[in-house]
């Protein structure tokens, strides 16, 4: 990994549907809630967040197949949403499945 890249993992919490850019590149936006426990000079601390993120090319078709739900691990960079905005998102190059979402199933996939 770029040692400037940025890494975050937390529920699929909304995508977007897949669409293109006028040059004809996929793109996606979707949200990354995380939710963990740091230490912060000595104390725990408890963080969540909801993170905006956009994928764009492969990374955007592969991600447009996963379901909201899932836990993923989300890697790449930061930028501002555009040159007019202070606002940051995180932009996805790489995803990684770590839990499928289970809607309410058991392990076993069964209703429950």
């Amino acid at each position: 990994m770029n040692a400037n890249a940025v890494s975050l993992t937390g529920r699929l919490a909304e995508t977007e549907a897949l669409r293109h850019t006028p040059a004809g590149v996929p793109l996606i936006r979707f949200r990354v809630a995380h939710k963990s426990q740091q230490v912060e000079a000595g104390f725990k601390r408890q963080v969540e967040c909801e993170v905006n993120c956009v994928a764009l090319g492969e990374a955007a078709t592969r991600l447009a197949a996963i379901k909201a739900g899932a836990q993923v691990r989300v890697m790449g960079f930061l930028n501002r949403k555009n040159r007019m905005s202070a606002q940051l998102v995180l932009h996805a190059t790489q995803t990684e499945i770590l839990k499928e979402a289970n809607h309410g199933n058991d392990e076993q996939g069964r209703p429950g």
